[in-house]
Order: C-alpha cells, then structure tokens, then sequence
C-alpha cells in the first residue's frame, strides 16, 4: 500500500503489520531466521508502553553466520554485477519502499513513536529518494590517471592511474530516532560502491530494518548483500564490530559508543565512519526576521520530539529581541500537542523507551537542582514514554542542561549583548555537529560562520539536511562524512595501478 497522504491520522493499522509482528525475523544470506540461540527479547509501543512484538536475540555466532553471507555475496555474485545492474536493483529497492511506503509508515510509528507525518515524509519518501540519489552513483565511480616522474631505469617509461574498488564487507549500526531514514543512510551508499552490509539496528527500533530485509530480496538484491541482525548492542553489536571479515563500520549514536567502536576499529586497523552526539546552538541576532521564530522552535527544535543530533537546544537571542524570542517561542512550547503518533496533529509524541524517558526526566530534574528557570511546566500523559516539552531560562554555561545532550523536548534560552561573545558561548561544547545563525545582515553571516565550530551551519534555518549535501560533526560529534558524492568514498578503497613498458 503506497504511503497515505501525510497529515491523515491512522484509525486502523494494516493487518499486514499484525501478520508481520507475529514473528520477526533477522536476515542472513537467502533466509528469515530466528537467533541460533532461540533468544528473543521485547520491543515496545512508545504510545502506550505495552508490547509490540518478541525478536530475535542474536548472538555472535548469528553474526558470524551474517559475515560470512556477506563475504560470500561480496566476492561471488555482487562483484560480477555491472554498475548500471547495481543502480538497477537499488531503483527497484527504492520502487518498493514506495509501494509498502503506508506499511512502513505505521510500523516505525508504533516502534519508534514518532508522528506518522515524519515516518511517511521522512522514513520512507525520503528514504526512497535517497536511494535513487546514491543509485545514480553507482555509475559513475571514477579513477584518475597520472603523470609520474620516475627516472629509472634509463629507456623505462611509466603509466600510472587510480582504480577506487569497494572495501569489503560493512558494519552498519544505527540508532533508534530514525530507524529507517538511517539504515537506508548507510546501505545506499554501500551497495552504490559495490560493497554488501550486515545492518545491525538498535534494540529499541528494529522492525523497520527487518521489514526492509524483506524488501530487499524482492527487488532481486542477490543474497548475502544485505543482512539483518537484531540483538543486543553489548552482544550482537560488539561481536560486529569486533569480526575479522568486517573490512568498514559506520555508525551513528551516542558519543560514549561511538568511542568504544572507534578504539575496536583501530586496534584492527578497520575503517570507521562516526556520526554522534550534538548539542546545536542557535544564534539568533537582534535583525533577525521575527517572523522566523516559529519555525526555529517547531523545526530547529522540537523535531521528533527533541530527538534529533541536530537539535538546535541552545538557543542564544540578542537582549535587542531576547523578551520577544522568548515570548514567542515559549507560546509555541506551550501550544505544543502532545499525544500519540498516529495522530499527525500531535506535535509531541512519547521519547522512544522507558529508559530514555527516565533519562531526560533526570536531566530536566538536574536542571532544577542547578538553579534553571522552567518556563513552561507542561504535563505529559502518564501512559506511554511521555515527557512534556520543557524551555529553560537562567542556565548557566557550565550546568549539565547547556553541556551534556539530553535528546528530549528540552531547550533552554540566553541572551547575549555582543556578537562576539555569543560565538564564544556557541564554540563552548564539546559537540559540533549542528548550528545556526539567524540574522538579515549577509556580512554577519560571511563574518561568524567561518567562526563556528560545526559540520554543518544553517542560515535562516535549522535542522534542514539534504541528500547532496555533506553530514557530519567536528569534535566529539564524530569522524567523516555521509550524503553527497563524498558518502562513496567511505566505501571506497584507492589502488593505485603503476604500469612499465619501453
């Protein structure tokens, strides 16, 4: 069933969705498997907190099961294929995506939570352009040819050029706020290079990915090329990590865990792209356009419900519009709905665990003991992973609200006097993946982006990403990369070719 209009609410799921939560299963090589230890462990609704379906617990010898698949696949099978025979398959991956585009809507909502209009626009559509896009790149991998100056020996002459071939076997781990956007993230791009994929999604999220396993043998993607394994990250994700046969891993998640994977990495010398934790600030000058308020809180901000790594939560006004910026935007907090995702009306929906709940909970209560101002003091539906949307004023720089990323409807507001100084305060993190500069004034914009330590600043904008256009952080926000045509180089391997000949 092709994708619904995307504000209509869900007043019935598909009895597809009830069929398939009956028995979910991972995907190694050609078959849908339980775990080898017939383990399975529960994934919940955000909405209501009650259970949606039991999955397969993998283990690592599920994982080495997967590997060995996707080696096979890689050097059998998917190497024979040409390019154009790649971008074909991947079209017809995307084609398909579009035509269960309703099924995949509702299942990531009842998994993940998140409104119905983000998983349709967002989960799918997006996900499916997204294909298309890095499909088209399948063809057109190039190499270079190059002028050489070697001297010997005498009568000897030399042509040399680059040949770029696919790395190997990848390890995608990717986390529980967008589960199909960014599983889709990491295996276009991979199988554009020629390279197969044992995708091991978080724990909390999974469906989404073992549904797109499904797909994914449809479109006649030869086995072995994509494989799902769902577990445990301190089990099935560790024993990924660590497998000799993985040439790459990518992952996106918390800073914490994209440190460990970073050291396992590099003790085997495995390449390694790391999209991480972010604490986005917002500088918002006194010529901005007030008329923009709006969309910096409803977008910039609380986006999927604050869980967004580009979450512009640092919000630092000028004292020339700060009473203003926080009138408005404490209106647009307070006017937030909250209620379950299917309703697109709803604006907050529940945080994605019990665990991650308690989590910004606690974060919201350290800011009070800290001394921060709530402004809004909302109350949030006490069934289901609920957290009202909070704004903070009074936070001081050093205080765990303003430093450590809470991934929640939680913001807090500054005001700053010289421009100068609210850069410094911007630049005061150990984060960099998003920012902002709200002003009319192009030669603020020309002046304080170069200034701002982040893998992407928006002007005007916030939280706005785009296919072509590269995504990653500076600091602790992580290593590399993704989207654009430099997304296939983290999947490409460099060999030069140096030929002699009289």
């Amino acid at each position: 069933m092709r994708i619904a209009p995307p504000d209509s609410a869900v007043s019935e799921i598909l009895p597809s969705i009830a069929a398939f939560l009956k028995a979910p299963r991972m995907l190694i090589g050609a078959e849908t498997v339980a775990a080898s230890s017939g383990a399975t462990f529960a994934v919940f609704n955000p909405a209501t907190g009650a259970e949606l379906a039991q999955v397969p617990a993998g283990t690592a010898d599920d994982v080495d099961r997967a590997v060995k698949a996707a080696q096979a696949a890689f050097e059998g099978p998917w190497s024979r294929l040409l390019p154009v025979q790649r971008q074909g398959l991947m079209l017809k991956l995307a084609d398909l995506i579009e035509q269960n585009g309703e099924e995949l809507a509702q299942l990531e909502t009842l998994n993940q939570g998140k409104s119905i209009l983000l998983s349709r626009l967002i989960e799918v559509q997006s996900s499916a352009e997204y294909i298309r896009y890095m499909a088209g790149w399948s063809t057109k991998i190039q190499g270079a040819t190059l002028d050489v100056s070697i001297p010997i020996p005498p009568g000897m002459s030399y042509q040399a050029f680059t040949r770029k071939e696919p790395v190997g076997v990848v390890a995608a781990i990717t986390p529980w706020n967008f589960p199909l956007n960014m599983a889709v993230w990491k295996i276009a791009p991979a199988l554009a290079a020629g390279c197969t994929v044992v995708l091991k999604p978080a724990e909390e999220t999974p469906l989404t990915a073992m549904r797109l396993a499904q797909l994914v043998l449809e479109a006649g993607i030869p086995e072995g090329v994509v494989n799902v394994i769902t577990g445990m990250g301190h089990e099935a994700g560790a024993a990924l990590v660590a497998h000799p046969g993985i040439a790459k891993i990518t992952f996106t998640g918390s800073t914490e865990t994209g440190k460990m994977i970073g050291i396992q990495a590099m003790k085997d010398m495995k390449r390694v792209t790391l999209e991480l934790g972010g604490k986005a600030p917002m500088v918002m000058f006194d010529d901005m356009d007030l008329d923009l308020l709006g969309a910096a809180a409803g977008i910039g901000t609380f986006f999927n419900t604050g869980q967004t790594c580009c979450a512009g939560v640092r919000i630092y006004a000028q004292k020339g519009i700060y009473e203003k910026a926080l009138e408005v935007i404490a209106g647009v907090t307070r006017n937030l709905a909250i209620g379950p995702g299917l309703d697109p009306a709803n604006q907050i929906n529940p945080v994605v665990s019990a665990r991650h709940q308690a989590h910004v909970k606690a974060c919201i209560a350290r800011g009070l003991e800290d001394g921060a101002k709530p402004v809004i003091n909302a109350t949030a539906p006490a069934t289901g992973f609920y957290v009202a949307p909070e704004l903070f004023t009074d936070v001081r720089q050093d205080m765990a609200l303003m430093q450590d990323e809470v991934f929640g409807p939680v913001v807090t507001m500054t005001p700053f006097s010289d421009p100068d100084e609210a850069v410094r305060l911007a630049n005061d993190t150990r984060y960099g993946l998003g920012a902002s500069l709200w002003t009319r004034d192009l030669n603020k914009v020309m002046r304080y982006v170069p200034k701002i330590q982040a893998g992407t600043v928006w002007v005007n904008s916030h939280n706005i990403p785009d296919q072509n256009m590269p995504f990653g952080g500076v600091k602790q926000s992580g290593i590399g990369r993704e989207h654009g045509a430099g997304a296939l180089d983290n999947y490409l391997e460099t060999k030069s070719v140096c030929i002699a000949y009289r």
